[in-house]
């Protein structure tokens, strides 16, 4: 090509893009002048030819004399979500059924991660996958952004990079203000100046010193859009709420105060949702009572208390605090169900009969009275013991005591009877998830001196057993009312079929079995997951197989919980710390009363609308345990582990440490001895000359290369001594 016919080229290019980046405006001639900053006349006499070849061409369509704009073939304008990844190029999330669209970092057009954009659609002919352009951009997710002031003398940079943004915000010099160089900060989008080559931002916050805990927790809650403080109006709200026990109340609610009522909750508990009752009756027979905060007695529906509920949705446990979905006041006060204090409850109470049968059951609302408040690490030590009395190394006080013989009576019966619920749901095909859950031992500086796991005990199955009743049986409550009425479903698809089979091939790697042309795919998985209790590669079989099923969800629409195997099934247990609770209350007092005037619409909204925000808040504790992993691997540099590849990706692999659960990544640049080439079919490195392979399951040594506080990232290399 000759440099007249390129540069020809090159302004043509120039002139389209302005109507790609603008599909759904019209321009003149002088108008697209006035963009490229063109004066001569010959110039703008060749912009008015290029506008009548665009149009012959079809490109373009005048609708209007002397007006044109995009001649818009659907078919390749595609909207969507423009989610950005780690490298800066980016994908359109396009609807279920439809493949996803790349879009190069160079073709992002100042579009941040998670904003509804306009992408022209195009195909590369050599990698035949679509690919496109970002020509407008509809919505902007967020307004704020978290990065690193970089002070100049007159103007100063927020280095956001790494956090999917992949550009600096520029900082006026009155904007600077006395915000300190080098302090991570919440930046405020302004604008972004079509010549400008990075957006214009103004300051808003200060977290602090980047790497501190309480910075990078900040950082984290904003990130995820989960703010930490009340309003004030809310906060005021809450606190003109009536609190005391009236006596209207007490006579319209079923009494169990006299009734032998506790709860159980972890140690550093102050929210406790539910409380358990428990008393024999006449014929061998036994009422066993689940007692659920009334918390939609205090937030009524519409005010300002349940608009911030609705938005939060979700509280948020990150690995040194709470943030929760109520104010304190409400959360760990008023509605958090503490010993010795009348409470105000919403109860499902089942009458069981010698067989621990089901007899009878009922909801409704009540007032309890909590005889004790127990820790699982409590209660364990009653069930193991056999023994009425509690040791002070035990005990939530210190000081060792007794507990009395009805309450000693209750706890053994409930655990079998908890046992005997459990043995139901396996026989139905349930999957037994025992989860190791990381915790730390934190010092006096908040550092992360050690790292434990805690696995689930009979005491923690107890509670888990009963919970998951009342949520069955209220769910089957309405779900079974001849005229079907709107309600929220928690629900569990069947799971993906690649990936139980790439399940299935770690499995057999590791020396396990996983049957996949049975009719009884969950009994397999369940031998699986038996079998592989308590060994190094319990995590990732774990960790794989929830890969492998779909995302629990609320939903309208009944389809079942495929992993609980119960055709109904709900949240009801847990209204102090998520929004579907309290409507789900609300709904059942509804049509308890008779009731039915329930918009189904703007529940399948808060349906949708709570599962993101459950996701949202799952992402960032997944964070806050990230960074608590690398902050206790910062002094162990050049440190030997035995580690298991948890991931394997075309960029290198993910190793987890099997000691401390400990995940860090290797790059494929680092792995020496070959050129290794990723196979999308077995999702392993393959060496080009020596065959040597990493895959998913299989154990090496690493060494521990680099810590990133800042980034929440692990790098480590393979010992070659070791291997």
């Amino acid at each position: 090509m000759s440099k007249k016919k390129k540069k020809d080229r090159n302004f043509q290019v120039k002139i389209l893009s302005i109507f790609k980046n603008n599909p759904n405006q019209s321009f003149n001639h002088k108008q697209i002048a006035a963009i490229l900053d063109v004066k001569d006349t010959n110039i703008k006499n060749a912009i008015i030819k290029s506008l009548g070849k665009f149009c012959s061409q079809k490109i373009l369509k005048q609708s209007a004399p002397g007006k044109f704009n995009l001649l818009i073939d659907k078919k390749n304008y595609k909207e969507g979500i423009i989610e950005v990844n780690s490298s800066g190029n980016g994908y359109l999330l396009t609807p279920e059924g439809e493949d996803d669209i790349f879009v190069a970092r160079k073709n992002l057009s100042r579009a941040f991660n998670g904003d509804l954009v306009f992408v022209y659609q195009f195909n590369r002919k050599k990698s035949g996958r679509n690919e496109g352009e970002i020509v407008e951009i509809i919505e902007r997710k967020n307004q704020n952004f978290i990065g690193i002031l970089d002070r100049k003398k007159d103007f100063g940079f927020v280095n956001t990079r790494g956090n999917k943004i992949h550009t600096d915000f520029f900082i006026e010099p009155e904007e600077l203000k006395d915000f300190k160089d080098g302090h991570k900060v919440i930046v405020d989008f302004k604008e972004w100046p079509r010549k400008a080559s990075s957006p214009f931002g103004r300051i808003i916050k200060s977290l602090g010193e980047p790497g501190e805990l309480n910075t990078e927790m900040h950082a984290i809650m904003h990130d995820y859009s989960f703010p930490e403080d009340f309003p004030l109006d809310v906060i005021n709200y809450t606190q003109r709420i009536r609190t005391k026990i009236e006596e209207n109340q007490i006579s319209a609610r079923r009494d169990f105060r006299k009734k032998t009522t506790f709860t159980i909750d972890p140690v550093t508990a102050k929210d406790f949702d539910d409380a358990i009752s428990y008393a024999p009756l006449a014929g061998n027979k036994t009422e066993i009572g689940i007692h659920i905060a009334d918390v939609s007695h205090y937030v009524k529906p519409n005010s300002i208390l349940d608009e911030e509920a609705y938005e939060r949705a979700t509280s948020v446990y990150l690995v040194d605090r709470v943030v929760p979905m109520l104010p304190e006041l409400l959360s760990n006060g008023v509605c958090s169900l503490r010993p010795r204090e009348e409470k105000y409850t919403f109860s499902a109470v089942f009458v069981l009969n010698e067989k621990m049968e089901i007899e009878e059951e009922w909801f409704g609302k009540t007032l309890i009275y909590s005889d004790h408040r127990f820790s699982y690490e409590e209660v364990q030590f009653i069930l193991d013991s056999e023994d009425k009395r509690v040791t002070a190394d035990v005990s939530l006080s210190g000081q060792s005591y007794s507990i009395s013989e009805e309450i000693y009576s209750a706890l053994l019966k409930l655990n079998s009877y908890a046992k005997l619920l459990r043995e139901k749901r396996m026989k139905k095909g349930a999957l037994s998830f025992d989860r190791v859950e990381v915790k730390f031992d934190l010092d006096k500086h908040d550092n992360p001196s050690s790292i434990y796991f805690k696995t689930s005990k009979d005491a923690n199955k107890l509670v888990e057993e009963l919970m998951l009743l009342a949520n069955r049986r209220v769910a089957e409550f309405i779900g079974k009312f001849k005229q079907k009425k709107p309600f929220v479903y928690r629900v569990h698809d069947l799971p993906d079929e690649d990936k139980l089979t790439n399940l299935q091939n770690v499995a057999k790697n590791l020396g396990y079995k996983l049957d996949l042309n049975s009719n009884e795919i969950n009994k397999s998985l369940n031998i699986l997951l038996q079998e592989s209790h308590g060994k190094s590669e319990q995590q990732l079989i774990d960790t794989l197989t929830i890969r492998a099923m779909s995302k629990a969800v609320y939903t309208t629409d009944n389809i079942g919980h495929y992993g609980l195997a119960f055709e109904h099934y709900t949240h009801f247990t847990s209204p102090i710390r998520r929004y579907p609770d309290v409507l789900v209350h609300r709904l059942v007092e509804s049509y308890i009363n008779g009731h039915n005037n329930i918009n189904q619409e703007a529940l399948e909204e808060a349906c949708i609308h709570s599962s993101s925000r459950e996701q949202l808040a799952t992402k960032a504790e997944r964070d806050s345990i990230k960074y608590m992993q690398v902050k206790f691997m910062e002094d162990k540099i050049d440190q030997c582990f035995e580690g298991v590849i948890s991931g394997v990706t075309d960029r290198g692999i993910y190793v987890e440490i099997l000691e401390n659960k400990c995940e860090g990544f290797i790059k494929i640049s680092e792995i020496k001895g070959d050129y290794f080439i990723y196979d999308e079919q077995t999702h392993c490195l393959i060496g080009d000359k020596t065959k040597k392979s990493y895959q998913l399951g299989s154990l090496v040594n690493i060494i521990v290369k680099k810590t990133d506080l800042l980034k929440r990232q692990l790098d480590f290399i393979l010992s070659e001594t070791l291997e």
